[in-house]
């Protein structure tokens, strides 16, 4: 499959291809690459790395992809494509499916966290059916376009954004060396303690002594998705 730059990556794949026998094909590629970035992380992915672990040539790959861009929207599309929200269910029900799946698949790979900003706005097919679901949940509630796609993208950004710090928090414990909140905590404390005797802080000086959900992720995902849900259903009316 010769690589017309000019084309989206996802036009360039719909072609048919000119051998009738392929040692490659997308799905391969993309399951290749994804397997290695679960393992090692986004920096481990390179072209050169992506033939090793097919067992291809150095150049096979660009049959399909013409670099590591093409590559990353193959590998954001193939993991979003098991991806589906439930049918039947009323537009919240819809939206929280959505943010817990997101975050379920952001767990699993860890990298969609830390792409760089054309794979994270990449519309592939599997993230546009995504968006078309969301948005197909929030039709016939009497909403005008802008607010379907502005309720469907505040969820959405509350998620990466829940899942971006959290990414943040592991990588530095994993760096640290730090195995338990516990421990970070230990790691932060000179500097949390000279915040705190400045006295400016009293409301996060409660906090930190009182509070018994400081490691509990999920707690705090699923508290301020539900606040963000009664928010959108007061201020919408819905």
């Amino acid at each position: 499959m010769a690589t017309d730059k000019s084309a989206p990556l996802w036009e360039r794949l719909e072609r048919p291809a000119p051998a009738p026998r392929q040692t490659l094909s997308p799905q391969r590629i993309a399951m290749a690459a994804v397997a290695v970035a679960d393992a090692e992380g986004l920096e481990a992915i390179t072209m050169r790395r992506l033939a090793t672990e097919l067992g291809v040539a150095p150049m096979a790959p660009y049959r399909y992809v013409s670099g590591k861009d093409d590559l990353l929207e193959l590998m954001v599309d193939h993991v979003y494509a098991g991806m589906r929200l439930p049918g039947g269910l009323g537009w919240r029900e819809s939206l929280h499916a959505l943010a817990v799946s997101t975050r379920e698949l952001m767990l699993e790979h860890r990298w969609l966290a830390q792409l760089p900003p054309q794979a994270k706005l990449a519309l592939t097919p599997s993230r546009m059916a995504v968006a078309e679901q969301s948005l197909m949940a929030l039709d016939g509630l009497g909403l005008d376009p802008d607010m379907m796609m502005g309720v469907f993208r505040g969820v959405d950004a509350y998620v990466q954004g829940a899942m971006s710090y959290d990414s943040a928090v592991d990588e530095f414990m994993s760096e640290q060396s730090l195995s338990s909140g516990d421990e970070l905590r230990t790691e932060l404390a000179p500097l949390m303690a000279w915040h705190m005797r400045t006295g400016h802080y009293p409301a996060y000086e409660h906090y930190l002594r009182t509070a018994t959900r400081k490691d509990d992720r999920q707690w705090q995902f699923d508290l301020g998705l539900n606040c963000l849900l009664d928010g959108i259903a007061a201020r919408l009316k819905i």
